[in-house]
């Protein structure tokens, strides 16, 4: 199934029914009289947050949602059916934006979380609504209110609490293959990953978190440079970020300094977020090496760096121990400030 975090849509809620002009008019009644009934409501337009979705592929064959109309009054005081709810199915982390793409008219960040987009059209009075003491026969009926519409922005936003950033080729996807059950795809060639991934780490059978690997940044990104930055994203919502380095560059500080810069130039916030450094491909380096990188980076982002061979799996233990502890904290933090 193609990856597809982008979607156009167009939602229309459906018109109200019309109220309609009767009279009664038995032979044995007395006391006749309007009695048109009103129009029922159009129906709404409903987006819903489920879990069994991962991508916004099926907005790419269908494009337009549209909730029937409202059914007409009749006589003997009969409302119309009011049309039924048109409910659109997005994964959960799904932003919804105006046209303009840039106001943001709903974020369905939890499973089951629904928002009304478009409410349907009330229904139209029928002339049994105008009687009055002095207008004891109105033939007036109003036509049903009409519905809503608009194009929209989908965009999805991955639900992870650990994103990996870092330059292309730098062991993101390798490190996800083996800390996770994802098979990404891994090849020794720049930009193999084209399309953020998602991969489950389970430490034991309490502790568990979700992982992110978005494709590499290079310097430019956030004007467009490669794949530019618009797979970011998918790590705004991340407790923290797992910031991966080439231990085999020679230009180490350097290419630190250049992915900051970019997370900055993206979204400050996403700059400020927890970070943890790690040096990875050090099965490639000498004990001396890995030294002198270790102090460099440590110096250039005043933090503690990590060491790690993805490869050989040495370091991994440590490194997702410590991911772990992190992620738990930040669980429990939340939940003391939602209550």
């Amino acid at each position: 199934m193609k990856f597809l975090d982008q979607a156009k849509i167009y939602v229309r809620s459906g018109d109200g029914g019309d109220g309609v002009v009767a009279f009664r008019r038995e032979k044995y009644v007395e006391f006749g009289g309007p009695d048109g009934g009103n129009g029922g409501r159009g129906g709404d337009v409903i987006f819903r947050a489920v879990p069994n979705l991962n991508t916004l592929i099926d907005f790419r064959y269908t494009q337009h949602f549209r909730a029937r109309k409202g059914g007409n009054g009749a006589g003997s005081d009969r409302t119309g059916a009011k049309a039924e709810t048109v409910i659109i199915n997005v994964p959960i982390g799904t932003q919804i934006f105006d046209d303009d793409r840039e106001t943001l008219l709903a974020d369905l960040d939890e499973d089951g979380k629904e928002v009304l987009l478009c409410k349907g059209g009330d229904g139209g009075f029928g002339n049994a609504n105008f009687k009055t003491s002095t207008n004891r026969a109105p033939r007036r009926a109003d036509k049903g209110w009409p519905g809503e519409e608009r194009w929209v922005w989908l965009r999805l936003k991955l639900i992870a609490d650990v994103g990996l950033v870092g330059l292309p080729n730098a062991g993101k996807s390798t490190l996800l293959s083996v800390c996770s059950r994802a098979k990404p795809k891994i090849a020794d060639y720049p930009f193999t990953t084209l399309h953020p991934q998602l991969g489950v780490v389970r430490l034991s059978a309490t502790e568990e978190f979700v992982i992110a690997d978005i494709p590499g940044l290079i310097e430019g990104a956030s004007e467009g440079a490669g794949l530019g930055d618009r797979f970011l994203g998918h790590v705004e919502r991340c407790a923290m970020l797992i910031h991966l380095l080439d231990g085999t560059e020679s230009q180490l500080v350097k290419n630190y300094r250049m992915i900051r810069s970019e997370l900055a130039a993206y979204d400050e916030t996403l700059a400020e977020k927890s970070e943890i450094i790690v040096l990875n491909k050090c099965d490639a380096l000498t004990t001396t090496q890995i030294t002198a990188k270790k102090k460099a980076l440590a110096k250039a982002s005043d933090a503690e760096v990590f060491t790690l061979s993805a490869a050989t799996h040495q370091g991994l233990a440590e490194l997702l121990r410590i991911v772990q502890d992190r992620v738990t904290q930040h669980r429990l933090d939340e939940r003391e400030n939602n209550q």
